[in-house]
């Protein structure tokens, strides 16, 4: 190395070694840092921020339902911790900005001279605007205002600080400054596209929808990004929508088509559609909109948006009245490849209501059930759905009922020779799908327990004869199949002999005889290919049948009663009283729907009818409060009054304890008053009423009757929630006998000896009063329908409840020679519970 290579080289260790000073303010230290600052740290936070951003816009997943933000960003209501970031790339920007102003700051005598620093703060509150940390970006684009107000980046900072406190919701706030800001004459074209932008989103977030149409045009004439170009112009159709200037939104959403390739395609479509949304059905020639969307349809390139398409095909035939077609294309759009849960959720709601108007309540349940999967759970819409969906709920319920409960006594009515015929030839149609199946490789699998088919003109399911329920392999025809099948599957077909699994054969590979003999061998042993497997599941015992036709009575009547005053559909709820007065002559089904009929055809106008069934009301049932309303028609409401005063009467006799009472009157109540809204309340007092009197099995079946019976009501849904929550904490039966404490002093008497029960309920209250047990008390407690108890409560331990009863025995004062059993609290819920005193008595004897 030469002598001047070595002095140059020398001199520039000298120079970048001075320079790297941020206390000296000279050219060389400011250029230095300058330069760092911008094409090194700078520039590579900024790239970070670039693909962070491209990141977001990416992963954002537009409504285009509703007016979109101006800015392709998410925001999160997600909780971060402090330390934590929800994008590593707006992280890497912030430690780059960071980095920027720590290591090349010159703030030298108040000043910052070096000139990148304000583009280092605007990178860091970019960063934190964008991870969602708005306080702390506020803080760094406040920090440009007031330490940079002559930078280069001081308008840039002055829109970013009024973006933050729009998504701060300081929108007033807001809307003032940018006014301020937009009378500024040195603003760029992006920088007034900008705030113009910004300023549109805080009236629309203010929901003044007017006023952000002119700043959202603007910025879509100053922007010179096409993409948002593309997105104000698609906001400004929006905005038109919403103010029902369809003209003016088909301009806008022209200009957003007019741009073409320029744009996201998604743009493109929506615009497109949003025009076909503004069609004037009575102005323009519909078949013109209908090549519109065939033409769109068929572009290749529209295929991610077939959903949307199809969705504004069935808008299209829904309005031109033609409903099937209608319904099939909302069933293509939801078919089509989609991740617009909007849209899905509308498509759904629609056919919903497509098929409620139909009065296909069943159907239409299950495509709101479909919507509430799509809708979030906190929204208006949510709710507004499921109560939807719950009146629907009876409807569905008794339908079930009614269908399945009708095809199983349809095959009872059936004689032998009907019954073998029918299923024979529903086995057969099994086969031959099953042998087709298997020559096309796929053997068919062996059903667990085979059931009877349903489905249109088919009988539903029953419970089998223990199908498949022995545990011995070759005793059970259903393992025996699946293990063949099995076999068959892994090995083939395989000659019996020595060493078969070292046969050399492809053992898969299956000729077209062998799957004959798969098929064969399957079926063979397959018990869902045998008529008799379903014969066998038919009812024969009468007390079967007879609960089967009262549940499909009472589900026939249920219905009518439904479709009748809930939903005003009076032709189902006359085909569902009719069918029900040729099912049964019951006095209590018959005479509410004979009165039901009435009342239906004269609504309708049907006066010969309505006075047809009005006869057989008064000449059949004329004691009962249906011919009473007949001859009365003001009747109505006292009888409603009456059956409310009733169930107050019946309340009031369970606080009392006169359970007896309750059940006997509770039954002539369920009799009478077939139609009431009262009854599943009635039904839920007798079932507690039977639990107390009868235990808790008693007190089991009587809930889950009432559950199952009434399950939308509020009395269904408490019986549901005791079954499931209260019964099994109460299930336990076993008594404890070790540390008793808080004892009681139980006297049986029979419910004959009510007086003497009494008597001997004074004696113990004056000897709790006679010998300072102040703080014992007594009641009479029923424990069966003859059995009552006079009870001793909140005795310490055994010591004092044997001598409190010993004194009662031996003072001639009180004379009480019956013997009572000594029993904690505990064990005393378990007797009234389980109905078991007997049982703790004779445990108690072998202690």
């Amino acid at each position: 190395m030469n002598r001047i290579t070595f002095s140059a080289l020398c001199l520039i260790l000298v120079i970048v070694v001075s320079g790297c000073s941020r206390k000296k303010d000279t050219f060389i230290n400011r250029n230095w840092h300058a330069v760092n600052t911008e094409f090194n740290t700078l520039y590579n936070g900024n790239l970070a921020l670039e693909q962070g951003k491209e990141q977001v816009a990416s992963s954002y997943n537009e409504n285009f339902w509703e007016i979109l933000p101006v800015e392709r960003m998410q925001f999160s209501e997600e909780i971060v911790l402090p330390g934590a970031n929800r994008n590593e790339l707006f992280r890497a920007a912030e430690v780059k900005a960071t980095k920027a102003i720590q290591k090349h700051s010159m703030l030298i005598g108040g000043r910052e001279k070096n000139p990148q620093i304000d583009e280092a703060y605007l990178l860091l509150g970019k960063a934190r605007y964008y991870d969602q940390r708005f306080i702390p970006a506020l803080e760094a684009f406040n920090y440009i205002l007031f330490k940079y107000p002559a930078g280069n980046t001081i308008n840039h900072a002055q829109i970013w600080r009024e973006k933050t406190n729009i998504r701060l919701q300081n929108t007033s706030l807001a809307i003032k400054n940018l006014k301020k800001i937009l009378k500024a004459e040195t603003l760029n074209d992006q920088d007034l596209a900008d705030a113009n932008a910004m300023l549109a989103q805080a009236y629309i977030n203010r929901g003044s929808l007017d006023s952000a149409v002119v700043p959202i045009k603007k910025a879509a004439v100053f922007t010179k990004k096409d993409a948002e170009k593309g997105r104000y112009h698609f906001i400004e159709g929006q905005l038109y929508n919403h103010l029902q200037k369809k003209d003016s939104a088909n301009f806008a959403f022209e200009k957003v088509t007019e741009l073409n390739r320029k744009i996201p395609r998604e743009y493109l479509i929506h615009a497109e559609l949003g025009k076909l949304r503004n069609f004037n059905f009575s102005q323009q020639d519909h078949l013109g909109l209908y090549e519109q969307l065939k033409e769109l349809e068929d572009d290749r390139e529209n295929r991610p948006f077939l959903d949307k398409i199809y969705f504004q095909f069935a808008e299209y035939y829904k309005y031109l009245d033609s409903i099937s077609l209608a319904a099939n294309y909302y069933n293509k759009s939801l078919k089509a490849s989609s991740n617009d849960t909007f849209l899905q959720s509308v498509n759904y709601e629609t056919l919903g209501n497509i098929y409620f108007e139909n009065s296909d309540y069943r159907l239409a349940g299950k495509y709101y059930d479909s919507t509430l999967t799509k809708i979030p759970t906190h929204t208006r819409d949510y709710f507004f759905i499921k109560r939807k969906r719950d009146n629907l709920q009876e409807v569905i319920l008794f339908e079930e009922i009614a269908e399945k409960n009708d095809s199983i006594l349809r095959l009872v009515a059936m004689s032998d020779e009907e019954r073998l015929n029918f299923f024979s030839s529903y086995t057969e149609s099994l086969k031959q799908a099953a042998i087709a199946e298997a020559k096309k490789g796929n053997i068919p699998e062996q059903v667990p327990i085979a059931r009877i088919p349903t489905g249109p003109g088919m009988p539903p399911a029953l419970e089998g004869p223990n199908a498949g329920s022995n545990t011995f392999y070759f005793y059970n025809p259903v393992r025996v199949a699946n293990g063949m099948r099995d076999f068959l599957q892994t090995w083939g077909s395989r000659e019996l002999k020595d060493n078969w699994r070292l046969d050399s054969g492809d053992a898969k590979s299956f000729s077209a005889e062998e799957l004959d003999d798969v098929s064969s061998l399957i079926i063979a042993n397959n018990p869902q290919f045998d008529p008799q497997t379903y014969l066998e599941q038919v009812p024969r015992e009468p007390r079967i049948i007879d609960s089967l036709a009262a549940q499909r009575n009472d589900a026939y009547y249920r219905l009518g009663l439904i479709y009748k005053g809930k939903f005003g559909e009076n032709e189902l709820a006359l085909e569902k009283f009719q069918a029900l007065l040729g099912f049964t002559f019951e006095e209590r089904l018959v005479a509410p729907s004979t009165y039901y009929l009435y009342q239906i055809y004269l609504e309708e106008g049907n006066l010969s009818e309505a006075e047809k069934y009005k006869q057989l009301v008064l000449q059949n049932y004329g004691d009962s409060r249906y011919a009473a309303s007949i001859r009365n028609p003001g009747l109505a409401v006292k009888l409603n009054d009456e059956v409310e005063d009733k169930y107050l009467e019946l309340f009031r006799l369970f606080e009392e304890g006169n359970y007896v009472e309750v059940l006997e009157q509770s039954e002539g109540y369920l009799e009478k008053y077939q139609d009431e809204d009262i009854l599943p309340k009635i039904s839920l007092l007798k079932a507690m009423a039977t639990g107390r009197l009868f235990g808790f099995e008693a007190y089991k079946e009587a809930l889950l009757k009432v559950a199952t019976s009434y399950p939308q009501t509020e009395s269904g849904k408490k019986a549901q929630e005791l079954y499931n929550t209260s019964l099994p904490k109460l299930a336990n039966k076993e008594f404890k006998l070790t540390d008793e404490n808080n004892l009681k002093l139980l006297y049986t008497f029979n419910k004959k000896e009510e007086p003497e029960a009494l008597k001997l309920k004074e004696k113990i209250e004056l000897a709790m009063a006679d010998l300072g047990y102040s703080k014992l008390s007594t009641s009479v407690d029923v424990y069966a329908t003859d059995s009552i108890f006079v009870v001793a409560h909140k005795i310490e331990d055994r010591n004092k409840a044997e001598g409190f009863a010993e004194l009662l025995r031996i003072n001639k004062k009180y004379d009480i020679s019956k013997t009572p059993v000594i029993i904690s609290s505990d064990n005393y819920r378990i007797v009234q519970l389980h109905k078991n005193l007997e049982a703790y008595i004779e445990l108690k004897e072998k202690q």
